[in-house]
């Protein structure tokens, strides 16, 4: 036998194809939305969402016998809040830079809908193991869309990777830009992440025709 068994297989491999939270479930979109104009940017996003939902989701399974119905939201938003005070601490204590361009979308991984969607439907019903692989999951089905969104942006917007300059020097007239390419402006712009992640939404329904709803 393997470690994951077919069905705990499905918790990690589900949410990268045909459940994904962006483009199938529609949501998280904010942060895609805010913070993906810089691939860096996107990166710490997805790695603090894996690093907030895996851990998160494990603390709630663990207390969902004992925590009261009537007070699960609360509970919830408390573990959530913690866990986001560890990752705001730690990136201004090795990326201050980023955790300045971050700091606002990091404090809204607090009220995430997958974050607290995943604890209220899955890990306040299953045990640590299965809701730890759901958050991991989710998480990373997340952050592929969050990082696809950030490569497209800053590489046709600035002609940059992480910094790095992909295409040539824009000033030097060096690379791609020596035969007149030119950045494009708009894909730093907010509203064009709306779009390349409606590309992909199209993309993957065009794959999968069952994914289409019908009117």
């Amino acid at each position: 036998m393997g470690l994951l068994s077919k069905r705990d297989a499905a918790l990690l491999t589900d949410p990268l194809a045909d459940n994904n939270p962006i483009t199938i479930q529609v949501l998280g979109i904010c942060s895609a939305l805010a913070i993906t104009a810089e691939l860096k940017a996107s990166i710490v996003m997805a790695v603090s969402v894996l690093f907030v939902l895996g851990l998160g989701n494990v603390v709630i399974s663990l207390m969902r016998n004992i925590i009261p119905s009537k007070i699960r939201i609360i509970v919830q938003l408390i573990v959530v809040a913690t866990l986001v005070i560890i990752v705001d601490l730690v990136l201004k204590a090795f990326a201050y830079e980023l955790s300045k361009t971050l700091s606002v979308f990091v404090g809204l991984i607090i009220t995430n809908c997958i974050i607290m969607g995943r604890f209220e439907a899955f890990a306040l019903g299953n045990g640590p193991w299965r809701a730890f692989l759901d958050g991991i999951g989710n998480a990373v089905g997340y952050g592929v869309i969050l990082i696809a969104v950030g490569f497209f942006r800053e590489l046709l917007g600035s002609g940059t990777l992480l910094g790095f300059k992909v295409l040539g020097d824009p000033i030097e007239k060096s690379g791609l830009y020596a035969i007149g390419y030119e950045n494009n402006g708009f894909m730093l712009l907010s509203p064009m992440a709306l779009i390349v992640v409606g590309i992909l939404i199209w993309i993957q329904r065009s794959r999968n025709t069952t994914l289409i709803e019908e009117n």
